[in-house]
């Protein structure tokens, strides 16, 4: 786990770096819109950008003001400090109206803080649906960032390679599903923030190691006794983006719970959904991370996305879910009470907090909240609505 937890919690990890001092070129992207095959395929690290780390928010208030999401601020924050001096380039994608921002934002910074903006740096659009006209735009937009790549970096990405990417890629993916089989049983024999930190990691390691690191520890699961269950609450963490392990560690730190699920846009959401390893590879692709798309969003979709919410509550047991959305955050905020709303209705207790990104200021709250609703879950016993909880 200390790798993980390294790479997890570390903007210039290990990892990254010995990748950067190998002579190798390093790409942030924002969003998990942007396949990471494709970057692999070309010999380039693809690193999920994050806000960790972030001391302070002077860079970030003053190219955002003060009342927007503060994840962007938070990588804006650091991309002004330059702790993202590492990164040959940058992908930013509008995952959200703050999101998109960020493009604008971090070039106009780049104007008064010499060198922060990247030589590479691609504005990444997405559609907002998926049927018909919105799956050719994403394509073509597939394409018009493999030609950049291309072009920038004197690479040339083949179906081949490509093919080749999502191979490694999918070994990872096949992994994980056995890390989610293993929460799901009613002996859980690791904590959610052990199983939130290995995810996290495989969003900046070089894949191969990541699959290495992660292929052994799952051996060393498979062997280990339980011992995270003894009359614990099992939770579901579900919400806007958030890569703070320390979430999760506020949720555990009362030894009345733990995490067996989590459906957030970093963290073991799309397990299991494996791309074709034949064919199209572009297409493969788009079908993947566009097609498959369970966020908010994703307009006309919220049906689907309570059903999977549905399926993995049923799947992992749990007893309650924690919905978590940063502060500013429309689209989660907002699909957040209709969750709550419907699961409720179900008899699925439910939290809904609203909370800031980065420097935990807010902990104390949040650890307050927390523990009053896991007291609810213990004089509540099970739920008793139309999701039931599996039976081993």
């Amino acid at each position: 786990m200390d790798v993980f937890y390294e790479a997890a919690t570390r903007v210039d990890c290990r990892p990254i770096m010995e990748w950067k001092n190998s002579g190798r070129p390093v790409v942030g992207y924002t969003c998990s819109y942007t396949p990471a095959e494709i970057f692999y395929a070309a010999g380039i690290l693809p690193v999920r950008l994050r806000g960790i780390e972030t001391d302070g928010m002077e860079v970030g208030d003053t190219y955002f003001g003060p009342f927007i999401c503060s994840f962007p601020k938070c990588i804006l924050q650091l991309a002004g400090k330059g702790k993202f001096s590492f990164l040959d380039g940058a992908i930013i994608t509008p995952g959200c109206d703050g999101m998109r921002r960020l493009d604008e934002c971090w070039r106009k910074a780049g104007e008064d803080y010499e060198g922060i903006v990247p030589d590479y740096f691609y504005y990444f659009d997405v559609p907002h649906k998926s049927e018909n006209h919105g799956m050719d735009w994403y394509l073509e937009e597939l394409r018009l960032l493999v030609k950049s790549i291309e072009d920038h970096f004197h690479v040339e990405i083949t179906d081949e390679k490509l093919l080749n990417a999502i191979a490694v890629f999918n070994k990872g993916r096949r992994l994980l599903r056995e890390l989610e089989d293993l929460r799901s049983k009613d002996d859980v024999v690791v904590s959610g923030t052990d199983a939130f930190a290995a995810a996290v990691a495989g969003t900046v390691m070089p894949r191969e190691e990541y699959t290495r690191y992660l292929e052994g520890w799952l051996s060393d699961l498979k062997e280990r006794k339980a011992s995270f269950s003894d009359g614990k609450k099992r939770i579901m963490v579900v919400g806007s983006v958030s890569d703070e392990i320390d979430l999760f560690e506020l949720i555990e730190a009362r030894k009345t719970a733990v995490v067996v699920a989590e459906n957030l846009c970093f963290g073991i959401r799309y397990e299991g959904n494996e791309i074709p390893e034949t064919g199209d590879p572009m297409a493969s692709l788009a079908a993947h991370y566009l097609g498959g798309s369970v966020c908010p969003r994703m307009f006309g979709k919220y049906k689907e996305r309570l059903q999977m919410l549905k399926e993995r509550i049923l799947r992992s047991g749990a007893d309650g879910l924690i919905m978590q959305n940063i502060r500013f955050c429309d689209l989660h905020g907002a699909e957040n009470a209709l969750f709550e709303r419907d699961l409720e209705a179900l008899g699925i207790p439910c939290l809904r907090v609203e909370r800031e990104y980065g420097p935990h200021i807010d902990a104390g709250r949040m650890r307050l909240r927390i523990g009053a609703f896991l007291e609810r879950l213990s004089v509540a016993g099970k739920p008793a609505g139309g999701v039931q909880r599996r039976t081993a």
